[in-house]
């Protein structure tokens, strides 16, 4: 029989555990797996607050795709329109022309991108946190501003330098903020210029709680670890405007930033709006327990979703809920749905998605955070441990989970690195400087 060609267009959580379970379930005669992404590897978003935080290496947060998917066909480029009516998907490569790539079934899980709000100032001030990248940014930012502060004389400077804003108070921008204060104030052992009475770290979150995955109670702890440490938590409080770096909350407060964190939510990725496929009035695909496409009462044959960018019915909830857009559900959902599509092809039927979600963890800075998990409540060091022990035994591949144990047991013993590399981000600056012709004007 002729393979089928199974397209996957996103490697996150759900494209990587997808293509891993079918290139393991399926053989060459059976199916051709092609697994389309910009980026030659998954990023682990769990792992963010810790890799900005130099407690494991940045390369060790992710996984490169070629290395773990070596029965799958890689393409490097982007998926900029499916017609699923026509099964075929548009991809331009990183280079080149655009080509088109035909398929038997498709997994739609480009996930999700930062959810924004038309606040002025935030497009030139802010940036987000779900990419590598951003990390890597954020880190050298931090480093950065303890150095501009060290450096100046002018109060005024030093105050904005010293002045850290995360808006958005779920599980990204509460980790976020624990680890980056964690690591700044580690930091300031150099800086005898400094105190950690002179920094200020500012979370914003317009409800009032925060972790609204966990119970209040667990939401209240947590806030007042954070006050413990001098941080200013504003609740039931937006953001109005940051302009300039002139930060202006809806309870009247206004001062100067230099560094601005989105963290306030998600909504799926823009590339569902060049589809054919059904969506919800929250633009997510709408999906079958099965992780099938729906239209409606009509299965779209072929098509498959699941992750932050699909509406997946939570079966063991209420009537009418949907599953959370959580790395759990995505990994598990990817599972389901490969077991489905093996199913399928092999003329059985799909099986419901069906799992309670198990609880959240989160990290609040080194030994210390808090932990739901089946009902049963902890914090400080065992929270942490629990923290740090699931998410080793979730990352992909036996490399990768060695090196990470490696970064934290190092870490037992010597100082984390605490240096920017400002560089990174500018590499040609220096060189382009050194080259300019004689007597031309420098930039």
């Amino acid at each position: 029989m002729n393979p089928k060609r199974i397209l996957v267009v996103g490697a996150g959580h759900v494209g990587l555990y997808a293509a891993l379970r079918l290139a393991k379930k399926l053989s060459s005669r059976e199916a051709e797996v092609i697994v389309v992404d910009p980026q030659p590897h998954m990023t682990y978003q769990p792992f963010l607050p810790e890799a900005a935080a130099g407690n494991i290496s940045p390369r060790h947060s992710v996984v490169p795709l070629r290395r773990e998917l070596r029965k799958c066909t890689i393409v490097a480029g982007a998926v900029t329109r499916i017609e699923h009516s026509r099964r075929i998907a548009t991809v331009q490569p990183i280079t080149g022309p655009v080509r088109e790539i035909r398929y038997d079934h498709v997994i739609v899980a480009p996930g999700s991108v930062s959810r924004t709000l038309p606040i002025p100032g935030l497009h030139e001030q802010g940036i987000g946190f779900k990419t590598i990248g951003e990390a890597i940014y954020l880190r050298n930012h931090v480093l950065n501003r303890l150095d501009v502060a060290a450096a100046t004389t002018d109060p005024d400077v030093r105050r904005r330098a010293l002045t850290f804003v995360f808006v958005g108070g779920g599980y990204a921008g509460i980790e976020a903020l624990a680890e980056m204060e964690d690591m700044a104030r580690d930091a300031l052992k150099y800086y005898p210029e400094l105190t950690p009475e002179d920094m200020r770290w500012v979370l914003v979150e317009a409800t009032q709680r925060v972790l609204p995955e966990v119970d209040r109670d667990m939401g209240a702890y947590t806030v007042q670890q954070l006050l413990k440490r001098n941080m200013d938590i504003r609740l039931d409080t937006r953001l109005e405007s940051c302009v300039d770096g002139v930060v202006k909350l809806s309870d009247g407060d206004s001062f100067a930033s230099d560094t601005l964190v989105w963290t306030a939510g998600v909504k799926p990725s823009p590339l569902l709006d060049a589809t054919d496929l059904p969506r919800d009035e929250r633009r997510r695909v709408t999906c079958l327990p099965t992780l099938q496409v729906v239209d409606g009462d009509r299965i779209v044959e072929g098509a498959w979703s699941a992750g932050d960018c699909s509406a997946v019915p939570d079966l063991t909830g209420p009537p009418g809920t949907y599953c959370s857009p959580s790395a759990q559900h995505a990994v598990r959902q990817a599972t389901r749905m490969a077991d489905n599509i093996v199913a399928v092809i092999r003329g059985r039927e799909p099986v419901d998605y069906r799992h309670k979600h198990a609880g959240s963890v989160a990290s609040l800075g080194l030994y210390k955070g808090v932990a739901q998990v089946y009902g049963i409540k902890m914090t400080g060091w065992p929270a942490w441990f629990m923290h740090r022990t699931y998410h080793m035994s979730r990352i992909p591949s036996l490399n990768r989970k060695v090196r990470v144990v490696v970064d934290w047991t190092l870490a037992f013993f010597l100082r984390r690195e605490v240096v920017a590399l400002g560089q990174l981000h500018d590499p040609r600056e220096e060189f382009v400087e050194a080259s300019q012709p004689v007597g031309a004007p420098h930039a």
